[in-house]
């Protein structure tokens, strides 16, 4: 596969932007929660590229390789805290949106885990990783992981 367009040098001041608010909203919440979030909604998604990112990302911040595997199947898997269900049901419900409003079930588990803040803070890590999703299956993007790190410090400064 090959792109059809870098998105990034294409608007690079909107990217900077979106690159910037994007690190911010997800260093909002514990990392390794972060990670299993992008990857939940890359798998609903089909983004090879967010994927490959996220699931290298996970490892780094010590995440499992039983609980990357597992994330496909985060309802019947026993090694993911209440916490992380609801968040990714959470993720599910919002992922699939389109699919129906079926979200009730899964903002109360919500409710029940995060407080009002992280709601928020949450809901906009699924918005900001559906958006990244959109961008790569769209463009057909793939980017090393790296790239993204050395993009993250430059956003930073």
């Amino acid at each position: 596969m090959s792109a059809k367009l870098d998105f990034l040098t294409a608007a690079p001041s909107q990217m900077k932007e979106w690159q910037r608010a994007s690190f911010a909203i997800a260093s909002s919440l514990e990392p390794s929660l972060s990670e299993l979030v992008k990857i939940r909604a890359s798998q609903i998604n089909g983004c090879a590229n967010c994927l490959n990112m996220h699931t290298v990302f996970a490892r780094e911040n010590g995440e499992t390789e039983q609980r990357i595997y597992l994330v496909s199947a985060w309802r019947e898997a026993p090694c993911y805290t209440d916490r992380e269900r609801a968040a990714l049901g959470w993720t599910d419900a919002l992922t699939r949106l389109s699919e129906g409003h079926a979200h009730e079930t899964a903002y109360e588990a919500l409710k029940a885990e995060f407080t009002d803040e992280d709601q928020v803070k949450l809901t906009l890590l699924i918005n900001v990783i559906n958006g990244y999703n959109r961008l790569a299956v769209g463009f057909g993007a793939w980017v090393d992981p790296a790239a993204i790190k050395a993009a993250a410090k430059a956003a930073a400064a």
